[in-house]
């Protein structure tokens, strides 16, 4: 989605997108389409931790953080599993 239709859903204004973005908490990913479903997700997320749970910009840096390498590791998990079936299946 674009920036504007971005700012409408997340409910931001657009200094609170370029801050988050240029503190990495959010990235653009595609030309054109820069944000999607999960960056509104993100979005919620961040008002959670910043609002309902009082952390400060630093924990909210180091929960994203975490939160992106575990994210990492599942989808390099994943793709492992799908090797090993991939090559079960050839063996068999």
């Amino acid at each position: 989605m674009q920036l504007q239709e971005f700012a409408d859903r997340s409910h931001l204004d657009s200094s609170t997108i370029e801050a988050w973005m240029d503190a990495e908490w959010l990235v653009a990913h595609r030309p054109g389409h820069p944000f999607s479903e999960q960056d509104l997700a993100r979005v919620r997320l961040i008002e959670d931790l910043k609002g309902d749970l009082g952390v400060n910009d630093e924990g909210v840096a180091l929960v994203l953080y975490l939160l992106d390498q575990l994210y990492g590791l599942r989808c390099l998990l994943r793709d492992i599993q799908a090797m090993r079936i991939t090559a079960d299946d050839r063996t068999h």
